[in-house]
């Protein structure tokens, strides 16, 4: 039980690496979003990823003979991927970023089912709960502690958008755990990462050849860079980790915390600190998180004893 308790904590503890990682993305994703096209950025995102996990791989763990059986895994885990964060970008293009935020805390919910539909993982009441916990504090936190911007919102097309790039991104957490067939995480994310890389590649080839790269602000060099090294190869390694030790519902819940990583990331950048109820929110998602921290294997085992 021992082993099964810290390899849950090792998940949880990727997971949280993962959405301090991923709250960069938003913000820099934004400025980016209006001067290339998603399919440009994203091909050289996944290409310069692919290439940094899999000399990680190399060095590492190597790349077994093995580890090509079935390609047809990584092509669809890599589809699921690339929709995602095309379709992220697309959706930035338009969608203010607190709508696209509020989009995104929908992925747990829209993970939970994909996981009972593909593994049938169960969600019970307790995580079920905590899911709900989270999703309000994520959405106070998202607006500011502010009724009527939470009243006044509206989905447009760019939210639209974003929001079938989130049930893209739902899919993908379980595909991880059914598909993978003993490679370590390293391995199987440098297969996916390069499988996004040439499938976004073959849908955006036209993108990429219109594209004036020499033109190119600043800001879209630092988000590639950004995007590739640590929202790209180091976040998919970490959720393909999680994925391995974690239930869908729980990997995905720490889509909860990115808002609050967001104000973390404005403060350090010195635009300020939010007002004091913004902090009820984020005392909610960690609540959330305490209560997925708590492993129902433990609670469930102990009435069973019992009846014996």
């Amino acid at each position: 039980m021992g082993g099964r308790v810290t390899n849950a904590l090792r998940g949880h503890l990727a997971m949280l690496c993962f959405s301090a990682l991923i709250a960069g993305s938003f913000a820099l994703g934004s400025m980016a979003a209006p001067h290339i096209a998603p399919t440009a950025l994203n091909a050289v995102r996944f290409v310069l990823a692919s290439m940094i996990v899999g000399t990680v791989a190399l060095a590492t763990s190597g790349l077994s003979r093995s580890a090509l059986t079935a390609p047809w895994r990584y092509l669809l885990m890599g589809a699921a991927m690339g929709v995602y964060f095309v379709l992220m970008f697309e959706g930035l293009k338009t969608a203010p970023p607190v709508s696209a935020s509020a989009v995104f805390t929908l992925t747990p919910i829209l993970s939970g089912v994909a996981g009972y539909v593909l593994l049938r993982q169960i969600t019970t009441a307790r995580m079920s709960m905590a899911l709900s916990v989270g999703a309000v504090g994520a959405l106070w936190v998202i607006f500011r502690a502010d009724w009527s911007a939470l009243l006044a919102f509206e989905v447009g097309r760019g939210e639209i958008i974003y929001f079938w790039g989130c049930v893209a991104h739902a899919v993908y957490t379980p595909l991880v755990r059914l598909l993978n067939r003993g490679e370590s995480p390293v391995v199987f994310s440098f297969g996916a990462l390069t499988a996004a890389a040439a499938l976004i590649m073959l849908f955006g080839w036209r993108d990429i050849l219109l594209t004036d790269w020499a033109a190119l602000p600043g800001i879209v060099w630092i988000t590639i860079l950004y995007t590739a090294v640590f929202a790209t190869a180091v976040t998919f390694v970490l959720l393909q980790y999680a994925s391995l030790r974690l239930p869908s519902a729980k990997v995905m819940a720490y889509t909860y915390l990115t808002p609050t990583w967001v104000i973390c990331w404005e403060a350090a950048l010195g635009h300020g600190v939010p007002r004091g109820l913004v902090l009820g929110g984020v005392g909610l998602t960690i609540l959330a998180l305490v209560l997925l921290l708590k492993d129902e294997h433990t609670m469930n085992a102990a009435p069973a004893r019992a009846a014996q």
